[in-house]
């Protein structure tokens, strides 16, 4: 059984980028017998360099560590960071910062794929209400291929306080809604923004759409009326960075 403070993460991406970021928190990493391919030797490389306990295990016992989990092989147990977390403060001290908020994005994969798409945008931190949207889980973890152990993912207790010190900062805060005329396309994004993403079908919360000061939208041109969350974040996240470096 995984004590309290500890985790337990799977995938190869996630247990790698866990080695390369946080060595000193990977408490023990298990290889599935047999795998000795390319990828598996990458991680056996990096732990031993670091010291990190190697245990060779059988599939079912991977199995028995991460059930209806796709582990590609490789396990490894965690403990929680004892480090100062980064905080939102500590973002917004920055000369130019791009942050994603998720107002209400519950599903694990969702978010594990914003953050990965987070991470290959270049933004500074995700952030996320406390009471409404998950902890960091495996699952994200793993979804998140490493991204989560690169990403600041900063959890508040209330998101609207939140985004008026953002405002405070300086910071643009520029919303997502479908009703909206003006495009994403047809915004000018500053060196310091914060993109909003609402839930899928409800989209933002009142409080959070009026803390706004603009609101875009993502032209559909077919018979669909929305994009997955993380898709819409992708298309949302690169038009940003390709007007900044316009």
């Amino acid at each position: 059984m995984v004590k309290k403070s500890q985790e337990i993460i799977y995938g190869i991406h996630a247990v790698e980028a866990a080695l390369r970021n946080q060595p000193e928190n990977v408490l023990q990493v298990f290889v599935q017998q047999g795998r000795n391919d390319n990828r598996i030797k990458k991680i056996l490389d990096i732990a031993k360099n670091s010291g990190v306990s190697l245990q060779s295990i059988s599939n079912d016992k991977l199995k028995e560590k991460c059930p209806k989990a796709r582990h590609q092989g490789v396990v490894a147990e965690i403990r929680y960071s004892k480090n100062k977390a980064i905080s939102l403060d500590d973002i917004l001290q920055k000369d130019s910062v791009l942050l994603l908020i998720l107002d209400e994005v519950q599903d694990p994969h969702n978010i594990g794929a914003c953050l990965r798409t987070a991470d290959a945008a270049g933004v500074d931190a995700v952030i996320v209400s406390k009471n409404r949207s998950p902890a960091l889980t495996p699952v994200m973890r793993n979804v998140a291929s490493g991204a989560a152990e690169t990403v600041p993912y900063i959890m508040v207790s209330n998101l609207a306080r939140a985004l008026e010190k953002i405002k405070q900062s300086n910071v643009w805060v520029l919303g997502t809604s479908g009703d909206c005329k003006q495009t994403i396309y047809d915004s000018s994004p500053t060196e310091r923004l914060a993109l909003v993403m609402g839930s899928e079908g409800k989209g933002m919360r009142r409080l959070t759409r009026e803390a706004c000061d603009e609101l875009v939208s993502i032209p559909m041109r077919g018979s669909v009326e929305s994009l997955n969350i993380s898709v819409a974040t992708a298309v949302c996240l690169y038009e940003i960075r390709r007007q900044q470096n316009a």
